[in-house]
């Protein structure tokens, strides 16, 4: 399945069933409007989950608008046209549901996990939500408190505010390096226009994907949904395609050196460089890459900082993909007068693996890391639901769980090491957060 399937408007629902072999059956429909409607079926559970996808993050912000993707998704459990804030929290209290929201950098996802009976519940709500928030000027000013509090929070946990720093030396002051928080100053100017402008351009059904997982029967789920969306879908038009790659991303750090300083008691490092886009078939090998160096306890990382030298708790490597670049890098806690020592077997094992150093054993490791990963991951319905949503909006096609694993199973060690020989020998840049002064870690890198 591909999105040139859905290039031009339908009149009518198209229906096809998906390749289910290694999971349950999904099937895939797209209304006139172009919502596509996506399902996994798990009759052997009692529960579901339903994810309403909008493409749409804090890459698609202006400078005046950053942080208004996150805002946004505040400010639509709010309350609707029919309903306030205190009726659809009730609402799901009462059914012991659970709804929440995340936003990322280039979408975001409202989700409910349910009994499967409450699936008309669900869709109901969720729906109601993502298409008729009110959003008055008193929520506006309410929320924007709330976000400046998360904000405050993340800026109170190292570990985590090491990552956004990461992002911003790495990309620089461009919409993938900008916090998806947006900053104290930028929520603190955002007005209830601008946020309403910015719903109304991108929230709508044909750039939408609603997922649904768990004990259901697609047709089900299409008539319900096909209800919640009446009178909002135009049959003039097709569902929005898959962002794209537009540009070759460089791949030069915009900052090679970042240091907060913090006064902890703990120095939180991150040292990585740009990695490859999601469209990038090296993206699975790049994968048993990162597991085979810092994805376990038998990992490089792990045995050399942990096991050996007992210089950290937390040390883990990571990797992930944009529409038109990606990140790859590694992650240390440690005590700051350890920094230096730690930052070197960082660099070490770097550069080692980028000279070939991986055994096979270890990439075979990694290997089975990324199976597990795979098939693990997948053991509840909010992770199947996840896991089509988010394939059917980024790709615009579901692989069955036994082509992801016929896909790693393939990778050989030299498609890893030719991985690393191209990727970890690119410019890198390194953050730290805690006790240090701005020069600190001049020629680190």
């Amino acid at each position: 399945m591909t999105s040139s399937s859905a290039a031009r408007p339908l009149r009518r629902a198209s229906t096809r069933r998906l390749d289910a072999t290694g999971g349950g059956a999904m099937t895939r429909t797209v209304l006139p409007g172009g919502l596509r409607i996506v399902t996994e079926a798990q009759p052997g559970v009692r529960s579901l989950s339903v994810g309403v996808w909008v493409p749409v993050g804090s890459r698609d912000e202006t400078v005046s608008l950053a942080g208004s993707s996150h805002f946004l998704e505040h400010l639509l459990f709010k309350g609707t046209a029919t309903r306030s804030a205190l009726d659809i929290a009730s609402a799901m209290d009462a059914v012991g549901g659970e709804f929440n929201a995340f936003t990322e950098k280039e979408h975001t996802c409202f989700y409910a996990t349910v009994l499967d009976r409450d699936l008309p519940l669900a869709i109901d709500i969720i729906s109601d939500v993502v298409l008729n928030a009110t959003m008055t000027a008193q929520d506006v000013d309410v929320e924007r408190s709330v976000v400046l509090e998360e904000i405050a929070m993340r800026d109170d946990d190292p570990a985590d505010l090491v990552h956004d720093e990461f992002a911003a030396a790495l990309f620089g002051d461009t919409p993938l390096g900008r916090p998806v928080l947006g900053t104290v100053s930028s929520i603190g100017r955002l007005s209830r226009r601008q946020i309403a402008g910015y719903y109304k351009r991108r929230y709508t059904p044909d750039a939408m994907v609603v997922s649904v997982a768990g004990n259901v029967r697609h047709d089900d789920v299409v008539a319900l949904v096909r209800r919640a969306f009446a009178g909002r879908l135009d049959p003039s038009l097709a569902p929005q395609p898959p962002r794209e790659q537009h540009t070759r991303a460089p791949h030069t750090p915009a900052r090679q050196i970042a240091v907060v300083a913090d006064d902890t008691e703990q120095a939180n490092l991150v040292l990585g460089a740009h990695g490859v886009s999601r469209y990038d078939p090296r993206r699975f090998a790049i994968g048993v890459l990162s597991a085979a160096l810092g994805g376990g306890m038998s990992s490089r990382l792990f045995q050399r900082i942990r096991e050996e030298r007992g210089l950290a708790y937390s040390v883990y490597s990571f990797s992930g993909g944009y529409a038109d670049d990606g990140v790859f890098g590694v992650y240390a806690g440690c005590q700051p007068g350890k920094a230096d020592e730690v930052l070197g077997l960082m660099t070490e094992e770097l550069d080692a693996a980028a000279n070939g150093s991986l055994t096979e054993a270890e990439i075979e490791r990694g290997k089975g890391q990324t199976r597990g990963g795979i098939v693990l991951g997948l053991e509840d319905s909010g992770s199947r639901m996840t896991r089509i949503g988010k394939s059917e909006l980024v790709y615009g096609e579901i692989l069955g769980v036994d082509e992801l694993l016929a896909i790693v199973d393939g990778i050989t060690a030299q498609d890893v090491t030719d991985a690393a020989a191209e990727l970890l020998t690119r410019p890198r840049c390194l953050t730290v957060v805690g006790p240090f002064g701005e020069h600190d870690f001049d020629g680190a890198v």
